[in-house]
């Protein structure tokens, strides 16, 4: 298995952060990118990809589900070959995280 170089990560980083503003948070008509809810994505020279993620609140109703489609669509990316999202409330979400343009979208500017 030929390992990826920077510039091929680099490509895979893009895609990743294409399907992450496609996955919206249900509640907010915002997607997961611009809410700030994409802590860290680290993709390997092997081409596995370890997503560091956080949700509004640990109570949000698509708790279970939306890590689940988080990695079920990071996988698809071509190149990827293992995709693993990890859940984390430290430091906890805030509206400091969102992208102006989330801030824009939900009136908060």
């Amino acid at each position: 298995m030929k390992e990826l170089n920077n510039e091929e990560i680099q490509a895979l980083g893009e895609e990743l952060v294409k399907v992450f503003k496609s996955i919206y948070d249900p509640e907010i008509p915002v997607d997961i990118y611009e809410l700030g809810l994409i802590y860290d994505a680290h993709v390997s020279t092997e081409g596995e990809v370890k997503i560091l993620m956080t949700l509004t609140t640990p109570n949000c109703p698509v708790a279970e589900s939306l890590p689940l489609e988080v990695e079920e669509k990071a996988g698809e990316v071509e190149g990827i070959t293992k995709a693993s999202v990890q859940l984390t409330f430290d430091p906890p979400w805030s509206q400091d995280l969102m992208s102006e343009e989330a801030k824009f979208e939900l009136g908060l500017l």
